[in-house]
């Protein structure tokens, strides 16, 4: 039968579309209301959740990484989230959302068929958006379970199949327990889900602190988050605010005054950090540990990590770095664009791992744990994620050659009070070249004592030690220690030519500081789930690599780099104090490409680098005690600022002790200059025996330095 002529222009004017789905709409409501054609309602949502995997849901909720003293520091989630109890919302948070989004929740069943009904012959007519007809419930049906009700999707048999989860939702549930897991899923925008994660974006509180304007900034957002963002459009999210609290006026949950007082009150936005945490270069790498771990479930299942980073000394370590690494800039030969330049470039002229301006990286250990205190991987973590502290292989210049002065001690090679003539040499290599290893300005000191180097960072004397040694046997010292990057069996690794990984480095000085005995960093104390269960706890990774006695000889060594070495003007620079009993080690590679610096006590090992990505020259007269010791030495410093210094390092009872003269590495006569005299200490069975033949009648008698090798890498 034809339709009248007034249906059929209706019809044109409302168009097919809209016809066929209003249509569905109001059938699928009628067919709900009175059991009309109950096989097809059942059938629709053949592939939606049961009642049994409704009750079973659990929230996609981020993984939380805290700081040793319990702060925050950052959440990893592909949607964050924090799911908290309906207990912890103020009243006027709940009555908001309720408000805007669904004012008749607490009667419907879950489906508002008057609300239902009203949207479908409001879009037949006007065109509305029918995502207005959407309870609380069902809105929630399509957050829990996008993939069988996708709420993007605008046709008759989603909104039957959201209409059938709503309806199971509130068989399985309380009504306070829909509206509570409505809160912490919603999408809030900006990739924040619930209203904890919320609250902290925008506000930078606990979702039981926040105040009545707050509570309806956030309610204003699930309709459509980037509409209403008050970070992205502050007037369109004012309106709409002021819009949910005339609501609650209107429906009698606050009084029109209360309403009015909480319209006159601004956006008042946290101003801190959003995107990036205290220490992202430490987070990144904590994650990275943990993806490795358990795969990407940790974006999920809401683990609670608790790691081992100090916020305190995180944020002088910082500080420290970057003001260096200003000063680096600032210096006479610097040639190349400046941090602070480089913030006018465009984002392309920035992309990539590598940046063009000056970088460093730092380190901070509990020598006894393993407890990663600080870190630093790079200089900004929105330029480059790339982590130069745990990933990246640069040459350590003369940090490494403790290795070499360990290798020579502890196999007997040498004492501490040898001499070695500092002069020119040449060493032929397997490819018929000589290698000629040069000093920090060229210049030669002639006969030093092995402890005098290797304080004053000598190159030459370095080499020669090495080939004494042997090149196998000083590789081998490194990698017991705690290298693991290759190392070139040639001349100038002695002096720090092969490439490592400061983490590393920072590992292997943990030996000395414990007089032996390395321990692996741990960046990660325990792991939890979101109620506390313990998951996995570390523990501390201890192995004795080294004899004690030989330890605390370098130990002694290393103190002098810091009392009267390379380090020493930086460290009185800092305001190290002076009982305080600190060790270290400069150091600063051909062409000063890289500066460094290791510095040490029983409780503390701090590893510093400066360099660029792409390496080349610092500055003019760059050297790690300048351009990097002041770093690890103002950490240090502050690091004992409210705790008392440690008790020395014990001296092994075996060790034995000889006042020596420092010209001939001898034994001390009464003709020696006082100035020449000072106590050495040697490995039982190496003191010397002879007296000092430089000075009283016999001087000029028959003593002769030891011999003369090789370098390419090192300086001070």
């Amino acid at each position: 039968m034809d339709l009248p002529a007034s249906l059929k222009s209706f019809a044109r004017k409302v168009g097919p579309g809209r016809l066929r789905w209003a249509a569905g709409v109001l059938l699928g409501v009628a067919a709900l209301g009175v059991g009309v054609s109950w096989g097809a309602w059942t059938h629709v949502c053949d592939d939606c959740p049961s009642i049994a995997q409704i009750y079973a849901f659990e929230p996609k909720e981020a993984t939380r990484i805290y700081a040793a003293d319990g702060s925050l520091l950052d959440q990893l989630a592909v949607e964050r989230r924090t799911a908290v109890p309906f207990s912890a919302f103020p009243a006027h948070l709940p009555q908001a959302f309720v408000a805007i989004e669904d004012k008749r929740f607490w009667d419907h069943p879950g489906v508002d068929l008057l609300r239902t009904t009203r949207a479908a012959v409001e879009f037949l007519f006007q065109g509305y958006d029918v995502a207005g007809a959407s309870t609380i419930t069902q809105q929630l049906a399509g957050n829990m379970f996008s993939q069988s009700v996708n709420r993007r999707v605008l046709s008759v048999r989603r909104k039957l199949k959201e209409m059938r989860v709503a309806l199971a939702l509130e068989q399985a549930y309380t009504k306070r327990e829909i509206l509570q897991a409505y809160l912490n899923q919603i999408n809030f925008g900006d990739g924040h889900y619930g209203v904890q994660s919320a609250a902290h974006y925008y506000f930078g509180k606990d979702a039981r602190e926040l105040n009545l304007p707050e509570a309806a900034t956030l309610a204003a957002l699930p309709k459509a988050p980037q509409t209403y963002s008050p970070i992205h459009q502050p007037e369109q999210s004012l309106q709409r605010r002021n819009l949910v609290l005339e609501l609650m006026a209107d429906q009698g949950m606050i009084s029109r005054r209360t309403a009015e007082r909480a319209k006159a009150y601004p956006l008042a936005l946290h101003t801190g950090e959003r995107d990036v945490g205290r220490a992202p270069y430490f987070v990144e790498w904590v994650r990275r540990r943990l993806l490795d771990r358990y795969g990407p479930e940790i974006y999920e299942v809401g683990y609670r990590v608790h790691t081992t980073l100090r916020p305190e000394l995180q944020a002088v370590a910082d500080s420290a770095l970057h003001e260096r690494l200003r000063w680096v800039e600032e210096r006479p030969g610097f040639d190349a664009p400046t941090y602070a330049e480089t913030r006018e470039w465009d984002e392309e002229r920035l992309a990539g791992p590598e940046t063009p301006y000056v970088q460093g990286a730092f380190l901070a250990l509990d020598p006894r744990t393993g407890d990663v205190m600080a870190m630093i991987g790079g200089r900004d973590f929105g330029d480059s994620e790339f982590d130069r502290a745990t990933q990246a292989r640069r040459q350590p210049g003369s940090v490494f050659k403790p290795f070499v002065y360990t290798a020579a001690l502890d196999t007997r090679a040498l004492t501490a009070s040898d001499v070695i003539y500092d002069s020119p040499v040449e060493i032929l290599l397997p490819d018929s070249t000589l290698y000629s290893p040069k000093n920090f300005g060229d210049e030669f000191h002639g006969p030093v004592t092995v402890r005098e180097a290797l304080y004053n960072s000598i190159n030459v004397v370095a080499v020669k030690v090495g080939q004494e040694v042997g090149e196998e046997t000083v590789a081998q010292y490194a990698r017991r220690m705690g290298i693991e990057t290759s190392i070139p069996r040639v001349p100038s690794m002695a002096i720090g030519s092969a490439s490592v990984i400061p983490l590393q480095i920072a590992r292997a000085y943990t030996t000395f500081a414990n007089l032996g005995v390395k321990v692996e960093p741990r960046p990660i104390a325990r792991i939890e789930t979101a109620d506390g269960r313990l998951v996995w706890r570390s523990r501390t990774r201890r192995e004795e690599v080294l004899d004690d006695r030989t330890s605390w000889l370098m130990v002694d060594i290393l103190r002098d780099v810091v009392e009267r070495g390379t380090a020493a003007g930086a460290a009185a620079r800092a305001g190290l104090p002076a009982d305080l009993p600190a060790a270290g080690k400069t150091g600063t590679t051909n062409d000063a490409t890289d500066a460094w610096f290791v510095g040490f006590t029983p409780e503390i090992v701090t590893a510093t680098w400066v360099g660029f990505d792409q390496p080349q020259r610092l500055h003019v007269n760059a050297q790690g005690g300048r351009d990097a010791a002041p770093v690890g030495l103002t950490v240090m410093t502050r690091f004992y600022e409210d705790r008392a210094a440690p008790a020395p390092w014990s001296r092994p009872a075996e060790l034995t002790r000889r006042e020596v003269d420092g010209e001939s590495g001898r034994l001390a006569t009464s003709w020696c200059p006082a100035a020449s005299v000072y106590t050495e200490h040697f490995l039982p069975g190496t003191e010397p025996q002879a007296p000092c033949d430089l000075h009283g009648p016999w001087s000029g008698g028959s003593y002769v330095p030891e011999g003369e090798p090789p370098d390419s890498t090192g300086g001070r």
